[in-house]
């Protein structure tokens, strides 16, 4: 099982300095990924903990990337109505190249309303909208020509498709994760919460004749007590989950580092 961690592109920790500290740290401490959130239009009554700053994600896994070499960068999650289809698919497959292939596409179909007021987007479209930018992912990463509204054109640079986890809640983002995508990147508090939704997974997949997809785990470990942490990341293990991503809190580059040694330690007991 794949172990990774988020990092903080939001509020003061989302400086240079210090999330390329993070992401150096992160993977000098050996952790399989990386993983940032994407919002880009926080209302002034829901700034606490960030101020309303975010970095944008695509941007800011690519920068990370150059300043990186092994660890795989992941969004946790990217939201598809925000974005233009076109361009959203020309940064991600310039991200997964540029990158050396480490891209781990995580998406959402978002849910803050103000986001949505602040693009003019009709709130009630999401899921299909984000259907038909996953449909045309497809399109651009199976074949160098591809058509959009009427026009066909080559699309390159044409890597190897990122993998997709396809974020949110069951039963929807399960139907959808196996309509479009390698697999499903829920937040969950403890591995008893997943057990019903896995077995959801498995049911919605024999009806479809297909095979699960994988399922990262987005969820936090209390690493003060290695015992526990262990334990949680083993009952996650036993539920035949491919990555857990732990959440980190951390005001400072030291504190980070810390909290990655500690991980370090765990892993490496």
């Amino acid at each position: 099982m794949h172990v990774g961690v988020t990092l903080r592109n939001m509020g003061v920790q989302s400086s240079a300095a210090t999330m390329a500290a993070g992401v150096k740290a992160a993977e000098a401490a050996g952790l399989e990924s990386v993983w940032i959130t994407d919002h880009i239009a926080i209302p002034p009554d829901d700034a606490e903990g960030s101020g309303g700053r975010y970095t944008d994600t695509l941007t800011t896994l690519a920068w990370l990337g150059g300043l990186s070499e092994r660890i795989r960068l992941g969004s946790g999650v990217l939201i598809l109505p925000y974005r233009p289809v076109l361009p959203t698919a020309k940064q991600i497959a310039t991200v997964q190249e540029l990158t050396g292939e480490r891209l781990l596409l995580g998406v959402g179909i978002g849910w803050m309303d103000a986001e949505f007021n602040a693009l003019g987007i009709d709130r009630h479209r999401r899921g299909r909208d984000s259907d038909q930018v996953l449909e045309f992912l497809g399109q651009c990463f199976a074949q160098d020509e591809v058509e959009l509204n009427g026009q066909a054109f080559l699309f390159k640079p044409r890597p190897k498709r990122p993998p997709i986890y396809i974020g949110g809640r069951a039963p929807h983002a399960l139907i959808r994760a196996l309509r479009y995508g390698d697999g499903w990147l829920p937040m969950v508090s403890s591995p008893e919460k997943l057990v019903q939704d896995l077995a959801l997974y498995e049911r919605l997949a024999a009806e479809q004749q297909k095979v699960r997809g994988s399922v990262t785990v987005m969820t936090g470990l209390d690493l003060d007590d290695p015992g526990s942490a262990q334990g949680v990341l083993d009952a996650y293990q036993d539920l035949g989950v491919e990555r857990v991503v732990c959440g980190m809190r951390y005001n400072t580059p030291g504190e980070y580092s810390t909290a990655l040694e500690k991980l370090h330690r765990l892993l490496n007991a």
